[in-house]
């Protein structure tokens, strides 16, 4: 569903949607240069975080590349750690799956999608342009509605580990595809509380 087209037809109730919280672990944050090193989704099916059904992967660079240093850094991921992974032309489909008719939830979501738009046709795969809920649209929401109802210098940070603070959730260790992704699952959850978002055209 586009978002055009989601804005415009009836909304369906939030909890009839099926959203996939989805985390790229990158060697940096420019979609043109480099590279996906990881990917974590997990779902939020009847408002229910459904860990069971979560999806994780490393991915293998591919011949001749190596991630840069700063990745390794940031991630603690080894070359090494990498060589049994599977390519990502074999992760993206399982990726496209989970997406097919449901909800791209992310934090941040400029950065993921954008590495998503050039891979997918790099691999042949055409992508699906899903409807996408943006935590950090929510979390400036909550924040002009909190300052809006009296706390007029009320405001929270946009990264995730500030903004789970604010929240109250507790505290998880970054730079994991699969945590980051449950924890955007997470804040979610409790930024659609306290804006008492009803249907999916709520949260866009």
């Amino acid at each position: 569903m586009s978002l055009l087209r989601a804005l415009f037809s009836p909304s369906p109730e939030w909890t009839d949607v099926v959203f996939w919280a989805v985390d790229l672990e990158t060697e940096g944050l420019d979609p043109k240069r480099d590279e996906i090193l990881s990917v974590g989704m997990v779902p939020v099916r009847g408002g229910v975080i459904r860990m069971g059904e979560a999806f994780a992967s490393l991915v293998r660079p591919e011949e001749g590349h190596a991630p840069a240093a700063g990745a390794l850094g940031a991630h603690h991921l080894r070359p090494v750690d990498m060589l049994d992974a599977p390519p990502l032309a074999s992760v993206l489909p399982e990726v496209a799956g989970r997406l097919a008719g449901n909800v791209l939830l992310l934090h941040h979501a400029a950065i993921e999608v954008g590495f998503f738009k050039r891979v997918f046709p790099r691999h042949g795969l055409v992508w699906p342009s899903p409807t996408v809920v943006d935590t950090v649209t929510l979390l400036r929401r909550w924040a002009q509605r909190r300052r809006l109802l009296g706390d007029p210098h009320f405001d929270v940070g946009l990264d995730l580990l500030a903004a789970r603070r604010a929240l109250g959730l507790p505290f998880y260790p970054p730079h994991d595809a699969l945590t980051d992704a449950t924890a955007t699952a997470e804040l979610f959850l409790a930024l659609r509380a306290r804006l008492d978002a009803r249907t999916l055209r709520h949260l866009l």
